[in-house]
């Protein structure tokens, strides 16, 4: 098959690799659509040559293992959880597979992922897909990652809500925090035209993240940026007792004034991946139309263009999710 492989100059090429066979309860996929997604552009300089990322994906059955139970069949459209977990650990059995004991995770540098024309998935953590979503079942995964984030925000009607950084991450986490009941929610952003869609996704006020800090006093900030200094000023942004949650991945060293969350009591937690049941919240609300993905998907690429859209993805903030298609030619971005 071809995938879009790790150089050592930590570029991309599109090579002939061996096909993917499942395990007994293993499923392998023909990819439909893998996202790009923020993660893949920050780590990707850190993968050994060889690698193929890509996590966010959906696709059809082409091949079972032996032991695999339920009513699938070959061609079926379906979503899976980036992830081959022992079913067995503690973590296993309370519906947090992400952090199970033997965990490997695809399209990590561990197991290969879906910027490939198949991935090998398990099927205790695959769901099953509706026809009419199309490449859209790629928007599963980081749909279920924006729902955990909102979980474990624990909002509560009423709430005063700031979310920053207004990118995909930041959209849907907004989105689902009105939908949670949050009472006034602010989108703190530094560019215009994400300020400027904020209120499709449910904000009733923005920040221009410019002009400097924002006012403090709020009882939830979700910080989905990842950058240097952004677990600062979320901290320094919450109420007294207030509740912070970061989901923004930072490759670096970040720092923070302990005392600012300290005197106020501030709880501060990090969410990453989802829950298996999230995950296939976030399936089931897909397919009943119960999230909007208009907007959402801004292109879509072949696999030889995935070293061309990396470097571009880093600078832009015009696109919210692209899509690599394997089996489709890419349009121009």
């Amino acid at each position: 098959m071809r995938a879009a492989v790790i150089t050592e100059d930590h570029g991309f090429e599109v090579l002939n690799v061996p096909d993917p066979s499942p395990g007994p309860d293993e499923f392998v996929l023909r990819v439909q659509a893998c996202g790009i997604c923020g993660s893949d552009l920050k780590t990707a300089g850190a993968m050994p040559a060889g690698a193929v990322l890509g996590h966010e994906f959906c696709g059809e059955v082409v091949a079972m293992g032996r032991d695999v139970a339920g009513n699938w069949t070959l061609g079926q459209p379906v979503s899976s959880m980036p992830l081959q977990a022992c079913g067995r650990c503690r973590w296993c059995l309370s519906d947090d597979a992400a952090h199970c004991e033997k965990i490997a995770l695809l399209g990590l540098g561990t197991s290969p992922g879906a910027f490939a024309e198949y991935v090998r998935v398990g099927a205790a953590t695959t769901v099953a897909l509706p026809v009419h979503l199309g490449d859209h079942g790629a928007l599963v995964e980081p749909l279920a990652v924006r729902l955990h984030a909102v979980f474990s925000a624990g909002i509560r009607p009423n709430d005063r809500v700031l979310v920053i950084g207004g990118g995909s991450v930041g959209a849907v986490v907004t989105l689902r925090s009105r939908r949670f009941g949050a009472g006034e929610l602010v989108l703190s952003d530094p560019v215009a035209s994400r300020r400027d869609s904020a209120a499709a996704f449910g904000a009733n006020a923005t920040h221009d993240a410019n002009e400097g800090p924002i006012e403090p006093g709020f009882d939830v900030v979700v910080e989905c940026v990842g950058g240097e200094g952004m677990i600062q000023s979320a901290i320094d942004a919450a109420a007294t007792r207030g509740r912070v949650v970061i989901a923004g991945l930072c490759m670096a060293p970040n720092s923070i004034m302990p005392i600012a969350a300290l005197l106020k009591e501030v709880e501060v937690r990090f969410a990453v991946y989802y829950r298996k049941s999230e995950f296939f919240l976030a399936a089931s609300l897909l397919g009943a139309g119960r999230f909007d993905v208009d907007g959402m998907v801004t292109a879509r690429v072949a696999l030889d263009a995935v070293g061309e859209a990396f470097p571009r993805l880093r600078t832009t903030t015009a696109e919210r999710k692209v899509l690599v298609t394997p089996a489709e030619v890419s349009q121009k971005m």
